[in-house]
């Protein structure tokens, strides 16, 4: 079998809709759009959210908050997931993180502290909470916070 060979299965292709193409091609004079009107005609119709020329939904409704330009976004990780992931005297970075699938995106990554932490963990991140800390080190484990 060659490439120029290979064809579609039966029936899952139909053929293109020749429309204005005369009254034997059962689409002739109006071309199924109808009679007259705006959407009759090439280009016809109106844009997304038109309402006749009434005062669209979107504008009728009041403005409210912000986006914040400097936000920062975290990837965030609870001690609970540390736990249940790592064995103890074992190293925990943004790369072992994703290698076990606790992570997906490439954004800095934040430890919170929900859960119990027992093992002595040595964490590199990009930042993490104070509860999360304390519970790191009472555990006899370590924190050093890397750079974005």
């Amino acid at each position: 079998m060659k490439l120029s060979e290979l064809t579609p299965n039966i029936g899952t292709r139909h053929s293109k809709k020749r429309v204005g193409r005369g009254p034997g091609s059962g689409h002739g004079g109006t071309s199924g759009r109808g009679n007259k009107g705006q959407r009759s005609r090439s280009g016809g119709g109106v844009r997304l959210g038109f309402e006749g020329g009434q005062m669209p939904l979107i504008r009728r409704l009041p403005k409210r908050g912000f986006t914040n330009i400097f936000k920062e976004e975290y990837n965030i990780i609870n001690l609970r997931s540390l736990e249940d992931n790592f064995n103890d005297n074992e190293e925990v970075t943004p790369a072992t993180l994703k290698e076990r699938g606790l992570v997906r995106k490439d954004l800095p990554i934040k430890i919170l502290g929900d859960g119990e932490i027992t093992k002595k963990l040595t964490i590199k991140v990009n930042s993490l909470s104070k509860s999360a800390k304390e519970k790191i080190l009472r555990a006899g484990g370590s924190v050093e916070i890397l750079t974005k």
